[in-house]
């Protein structure tokens, strides 16, 4: 008996030692991706293991996942900003930002960089600094503070890797901004299934619109 009691005794502490040593950051696949994620288990371990579009549409880090970078593992994430309203462009004047997905933040930047020149001559000035680019720049939104405007092409793969499987929280009723612009055209995009969601076109900078605010992981 005594010796039955010994044996009991040390498996309960080879079994508490060995919970102790279980390494969180190493994917486990009895638990969900998200919980993964939380755990710190790199991204592209977790891609490696399930596929890319397995964490499209997860909440994470302040948004919604809607990019992978398989070469580095960054995560892009994404979420409506409506609560404060429609808002305005800003200054109108001519420049060209990237369309490509992740140039956002480079854009965003760029564009409150041209909204501090003298834009009455080519262009027009606002005059205020409650335009879309400044506000999302200056927000500090879900703990976060990293927030940017999305290019175009962002915004589509929000659409495609997030909305269209029935995650997110964007309202099909806004037009929201993009940080995409081609000479004096800015680029926009709704999210309606009936119509024009999905595709970003040119719009005009003299409209208010909504905001979608995105950050780099």
């Amino acid at each position: 008996m005594k010796k039955y009691i010994l044996f009991l005794f040390l498996s309960i502490i080879l079994c508490n030692c060995s919970k102790d040593e279980i390494d969180l950051t190493i994917y486990n696949s009895e638990i969900s991706i998200l919980e993964n994620l939380n755990n710190g288990v790199p991204v592209l371990e977790i891609v490696e293991q399930t596929g890319v579009t397995s964490l499209h549409g997860l909440e994470f880090g302040g948004g919604f996942i809607f990019h992978v970078d398989q070469s580095d593992g960054s995560l892009l994430v994404a979420t409506d900003f409506s609560e404060i309203g429609e808002v305005a462009w800003g200054d109108v004047f001519d420049l060209d930002t990237s369309h490509e997905i992740g140039s956002g933040s480079e854009n965003t930047n760029r564009i409150i960089e041209g909204n501090l020149n003298d834009n009455s001559v080519n262009g027009l000035e606002y005059g205020r600094d409650d335009y879309a680019f400044k506000i999302v720049s200056d927000l500090e939104y879900r703990t976060f503070s990293d927030w940017f405007i999305p290019s175009s092409q962002s915004m589509k793969a929000i659409y495609d890797n997030v909305h269209s499987l029935g995650f997110g929280d964007f309202d099909e009723s806004l037009i929201y901004w993009s940080s995409t612009k081609v000479g004096y055209f800015p680029y926009v995009m709704g999210f309606n299934f009936d119509s024009w969601g999905g595709q970003p076109f040119p719009g005009s900078c003299l409209e208010v619109n909504g905001l979608l605010i995105v950050r780099k992981i």
